[in-house]
Order: C-alpha cells, then structure tokens, then sequence
C-alpha cells in the first residue's frame, strides 16, 4: 500500500484547521446543512484531508492492510444478551460512514435489549476518549495509513474488533452509460465529458493528488480541472446525470454518491491515486469481556460498496433524509435490508 491516505487525520496534537502534510485524502470540512444546500444531498465525510507522518505506515505493523472484513464472524443468535446493556459509540463529526455503522449498531442492538448511545466527536478526542473509557466503541479506523499515529499512540490499549470495509480509497467517476474505462481514456475522450474534470475543495487533499499525480501521469493536458467545492461537484453531478450528459468528478469511497446517481469509477492502472485502506472497529479496554455478544457483533460487520452507499443514501442524500432523524433513516433502510441484518446476527457476512 502506499504512503498515501484516503481520509482527514486529526492528528493527536493538531488541530483540524492545521495544514495537512499529505496528498490523498480529499479534504471537506463542510457540515451536512452545508452540502444540503446544493441541493444535491448531505454531507460527507470521506473526503478529508490527511495528516499522518510520512512515516505512518512503517509505524503501524503491515498485517493492518490485510484484513478481511467480517473475519472472526460467529452467530449471535444464540448468544445470552450482556448483562451490562448500556453502550456508547463514538462517531467522528463529518465521517458519514461512522454514523452509518453507528447507526446500524444501535438499530440491531437496541432490539435486543440494549440502550445505546452515539456522541459524535473529532477523530483525536474520540480515539482519546475511548481508551480513557469515556466511550465504549469506535467505528471507523483507518488504516495502515490515515490513523496510523493514533494506533501508535493507543493501539496497545484498545481492543480490535476487525475491520469491516476494505475500499476506502480516491477516485475519479463518470456516469455509468459513458465511454471511458480509465483515467487515461480522458486524453482521448476528453471531448465527450466537456474536457472539464469538476473537483471539490483547492485545499483538499485529493484535489492536489489529482493535479499533482493523476493529471501528468495520465497527460491530460486537454482537461480543464474544474476545482470548486464538494456541493458543486455534486450538484453538477445531479445536474448532469439528470440530464443523461457525459460527466467525469473527483471522488472517494466511502460516498453516498454511489446510491444516489448511475455512476462508476474509473479504473487507475498507474495508481496514480494510491491503494485503497481499511476500516476498523475499535473498543475500550475490556469491552469485549463485559458485552461478548455485543463485541461478537461487531466483529460480524462487514460491507461491500453497494450495501454501504445504498444505507449511506438512505440516511444523507437530500431526497431523503438529507442527515436528519438518522435513527428513522436507519430504522426504514433495515426494514427493507432484513436479510442483510440477518446475516449481521448470523455472522455470514463475510461469505456474501
């Protein structure tokens, strides 16, 4: 994997208006109201800056780039419900991802019995918070790259409950019916996509990864990169797959984007916007020893693409429930996903 992240990283002392050193994780700090206004749906989150070392991934053993989500998975149906039912899970402001799974968690388990909380909390504070006890569980750790110095700070002291994902990672997407199959495929086709690439943020770390590596080492001097803001790319992207017309964004995965309009990624032959990484569940010490059905759970998590912007449109896109009332937003995508949380309880997952 490459030393390139695919989301922001707060960094244990930094503060989240600090420059970011790094290239690849596209940066947005706009709220849910924000992107809402576009009129094109709600916020996200995947797109942050990085800030981790240069040296983050030598710091953080390897192995965490191989996990395989759901690995560990075992029935819980028959598990006895914890004594200790009272739960708290910490979601990283912006991240839509860590609401989603949160969100998820909290639905299955508070029909089992249990009282759930989610407090939303900068990535810094929520990693310090959980190995003070403060909060129980976390739900979206990056890595071998993006939170790289908090699992050198903390990784002895939290408990890891597997990943869940393993495709976070920066991309550039045009609409599903176009020609093109790769980023290269725009020098020649550049014309059928208006020879405009629309980008987000000037600061973001992925709009500088796509004028930096992917712009030259594909020679797509022909494209005019269109750098705005993340709600302009995607009220052009709504704008123009509405209107059927050819369309070519910078973007990232996690993204509610992927459920909400017929679009694809093109593929990055040269990888000039770096490997994808992997998301983990994190617990406090001992939570696995005082809620075993509950850590079991979560070890049965596990996502494709599909499955995870479909429950991210659901909750975040503004034709639906645009951030709001996330618990009903949830509530409503299980009703309609039964078999998916069935498999959650039946730890079979990880073999769909």
């Amino acid at each position: 994997m490459q030393n390139m992240n695919v989301r922001e990283h707060e960094g244990v002392t930094m503060s989240t208006s600090m420059v970011r050193r790094k290239v690849i994780a596209a940066a947005s700090t706009l709220t849910i109201g924000a992107l809402a206004l576009s009129g094109c749906g709600a916020s996200n989150s995947g797109n942050g800056e990085s800030g981790s070392s240069d040296t983050g991934s030598d710091n953080v053993n390897t192995k965490w780039a191989d996990c395989t989500p759901g690995a560990g998975s075992k029935d819980t149906t028959s598990m006895k419900t914890d004594d200790d039912n009272k739960i708290t899970i910490g979601a990283f402001n912006g991240w839509d991802e860590s609401f989603a799974t949160a969100g998820i968690i909290k639905n299955v388990l508070e029909k089992d019995g249990y009282k759930v909380a989610i407090k939303g909390f900068d990535a810094g504070p929520g990693y310090a918070g959980l190995v003070a006890g403060d909060i129980d569980l976390i739900t979206d750790g990056w890595l071998p790259l993006t939170h790289a110095d908090y699992v050198k700070r903390y990784g002895d002291k939290m408990e890891n409950l597997g990943c869940w994902y393993d495709n976070a990672k920066l991309t550039i997407a045009v609409n599903k019916d176009s020609k093109a199959k790769t980023i290269g495929d725009l020098k020649s086709m550049g014309d059928e996509y208006g020879n405009t690439l629309y980008g987000i943020e000037a600061g973001a770390g992925l709009t500088k990864a796509t004028k930096d590596s992917a712009i030259p080492k594909y020679g797509l001097k022909n494209i005019n990169f269109k750098i705005s803001s993340t709600p302009a790319m995607l009220a052009q992207l709504k704008k123009s797959t509405d209107a059927g017309q050819d369309i070519a964004v910078t973007l990232w995965r996690p993204h509610w984007a992927y459920g909400a309009f017929p679009i694809r990624d093109l593929k990055d032959p040269k990888n000039a916007l770096g490997d994808a990484e992997v998301i983990y569940s994190f617990a406090r010490p001992g939570f696995e020893k005082d809620f075993p059905k509950a850590a079991q759970l979560i070890r049965n998590m596990a996502f494709d693409d599909k499955t995870l912007s479909d429950l991210e449109d659901t909750m975040f896109s503004a034709d639906k429930y645009g951030g709001k009332n996330q618990e009903k937003a949830v509530a409503e995508w299980t009703s309609h996903n039964k078999a998916w949380v069935d498999k959650l309880k039946s730890g079979e997952l990880a073999e769909s």
